[in-house]
């Protein structure tokens, strides 16, 4: 036990030693890494907040470290002092950067925007003589390259607001006041001039109207009620007349919410929703060279040889918002000019959806459409059924009247030889020197009730054979029957067949078309006459029963027809039991619709 105890110990002191070793290793490595490191400062105008520097800075730094092969230990301090004009103030700031870095001095000194850049060419013998020292985000003017040294190199701007103006009285060509906001600030008053200046050869196209002189609140004020065919241009407002500072871009933004102009600057920082737009300087382009240049300094090159063109505007950029805010027609922006935040339209931002919506409703419209041509054509397609069934039915009447013809005649013969006989007799009573008046009358009602039948004859002949369209009425089936059984009264007596019919004592209305059901009860019975005289000789006589009938008031009507011996006449008519040889005919009444109902 005490050996194990012991080499327990023994492993423990020795993971510990191990432990101890990395961490003074870590340390060291920590320290060398920290020994490499270059040091940078970055000079900040007025405070790291202010636009439109700080946005160069906060870019300049990203790009740095993303092209440096080493790192980087940066420091910011803000020149305070740029706000006003007090050159004492800067004593202090000056003594303190002097005491700070005397024992570890900077690699590099960026100084950004144009007040840093004055402070630094106003104390570089005090502040590190020999530290490589960048200005960048200056305009080229507010450089004084007669005091650069070797240690010394520029990433200029150019500014052109003759080109804004321009491009503002292009885009609005009825522009009469141009409404210029400023601060005052000793960098904002050199612009002031600069400006003016610049924009002197417009004093006949356009009023100028500067803001310089305005607290802030009250420029929001004028802004707001500014006449019609105004512009705004936002050069900067880092100090206000009333001496309160504005950082970032709310005071722009506070200026959009309330201006009756739409509003133009030289310097994409501010391109953030506020602005038209017009041909700014890139941020992106000009960090860009400045983080090169850094880098190359860093490397080891010396500054004052590296030389860099002055960055000139940038391509015309516009915020569509705006333009639409504003009635701005493209057509009337500078060539080249690119128009940024547009909105997509509906087809953009819904396109698979409005394809697959539009792709359902044409396969459902197509779908529909023929479903309609189909429907369309059955609905021909009955129609001329309907048509072809209602000739096939006038055929068939015309076979039947064809057969009936014969007993036709007959059975207009024999009321027209009544007639005609009655005739004679009245001329011949007429005649007599004594005619019996009551004699006569009773010919005159023979002769009228005879020309009855005739005209009865002939009015059922053309009821069968009439060419009429389908045609649905409320009618009573008794009627028919009876109707139908005196025009094959006559073909009856031709066959020697005796017809007969139980009809109900009770109407039976029933809904159908007349012609129709009439065809089928002459089919059945002289079907019924066919029958028997195939079955029965020549001589032998038949009978055909008839009856029309209904169960219950609501259950369709019947007909039943049968045909017989004349021999079982007796017997049949008693009971009118199944025959043999039967047909049914159904007929609606007159409350059923006739889907519910068959013929046959």
């Amino acid at each position: 036990m005490g050996t194990r105890h012991s080499g327990l110990a023994t492993g423990t002191s020795h993971l510990c030693m191990i432990c101890g070793a990395l961490i003074i290793l870590c340390g060291a490595v920590n320290y060398a890494m920290a020994a490499d490191a270059k040091r940078v400062m970055f000079l900040h105008s007025f405070g790291p907040q202010f636009k439109p520097w700080s946005d160069y800075a906060r870019t300049i730094r990203t790009e740095t470290i993303r092209q440096a092969k080493w790192s980087i230990d940066f420091s910011d301090f803000s020149l305070a002092s740029a706000r006003s004009d007090d050159a004492e103030s800067e004593a202090p700031l000056v003594q303190y950067l002097r005491a700070l870095y005397l024992r570890e001095p900077l690699d590099l000194i960026i100084a950004v925007g144009a007040p840093a850049a004055s402070f630094i060419q106003r104390h570089r013998s005090e502040l590190f003589p020999t530290t490589p020292m960048i200005f960048t985000a200056v305009d080229r003017r507010r450089v004084d390259h007669n005091r650069l040294s070797e240690n010394d190199t520029v990433v200029a701007v150019n500014h052109d607001f003759a080109a804004i103006l321009k491009t503002i009285l292009q885009v609005l060509p009825d522009t009469k006041t141009v409404a210029i906001v400023n601060g005052v600030s000793p960098n904002e008053v050199f612009w002031h001039e600069e400006i003016q200046r610049q924009l002197a050869p417009f004093a006949n196209r356009v009023v100028l109207k500067w803001y310089d002189e305005l607290p802030f609140v009250d420029i929001l004020k004028d802004a707001a009620k500014l006449p019609p065919r105004s512009a705004i241009l936002w050069h900067l407002m880092n100090v206000d007349a009333a001496g309160v500072s504005h950082e970032e871009n709310e005071s722009l933004n506070a200026l959009a919410s309330v201006a009756s102009a739409p509003i133009f600057s030289y310097d994409g920082s501010f391109f953030e929703g506020a602005l038209v737009g017009g041909p700014m300087f890139s941020v992106t382009e000009s960090s860009v060279v400045t983080a090169n240049v850094a880098n190359r300094i860093l490397s080891g090159e010396r500054a004052g040889d590296i030389k860099t063109q002055p960055v000139e505007f940038a391509a015309p950029r516009f915020d569509w918002r705006q333009m639409q805010h504003w009635g701005i027609s493209e057509s009337n922006l500078p060539a080249g000019s690119t128009v940024y935040f547009r909105e997509p339209t509906v087809w953009g931002r819904y396109s698979w959806q409005i394809a697959l919506i539009t792709t359902i409703i044409l396969l459902q419209a197509a779908l529909i459409t023929a479903l309609i041509r189909e429907h369309r054509r059955r609905q021909l397609a009955e129609v001329q059924s309907r048509q072809r069934m209602a000739e096939l039915a006038r055929v068939m009447r015309f076979s039947t009247a064809g057969e009936l013809t014969a007993s036709i005649a007959h059975e207009i013969n024999q009321p027209l030889g009544s007639i005609l006989t009655n005739a004679e007799t009245a001329d011949a009573i007429l005649q007599s020197s004594t005619p019996d008046i009551a004699e006569l009358k009773d010919i005159v009602k023979d002769i009228l009730q005879d020309d009855r039948r005739a005209s009865e004859v002939i009015r059922r002949m053309r009821s069968l054979l009439k060419k009429a369209p389908f045609e649905l009425k409320n009618f009573d089936l008794n009627d028919l029957v009876g109707e139908t059984l005196g025009v094959l009264s006559s073909l009856a007596v031709g066959r020697n067949v005796e017809l007969t019919s139980l009809i109900t004592q009770n109407a039976l209305p029933i809904l159908g078309d007349r012609i129709q059901l009439q065809q089928v009860i002459l089919n059945l019975v002289v079907n019924g006459m066919d029958a028997m005289k195939e079955r029965l000789p020549k001589t032998a006589s038949s009978a055909s029963g008839l009856r029309a009938s209904r169960t219950l008031p609501s259950y369709p009507c019947r007909i039943a027809v049968r045909a017989f011996p004349k021999t079982n006449l007796k017997r049949s008519s008693s009971r009118f039991s199944p025959p043999r040889r039967k047909a049914w005919a159904w007929a609606c009444p007159s409350h059923e619709p006739l889907s519910r109902c068959t013929t046959g």
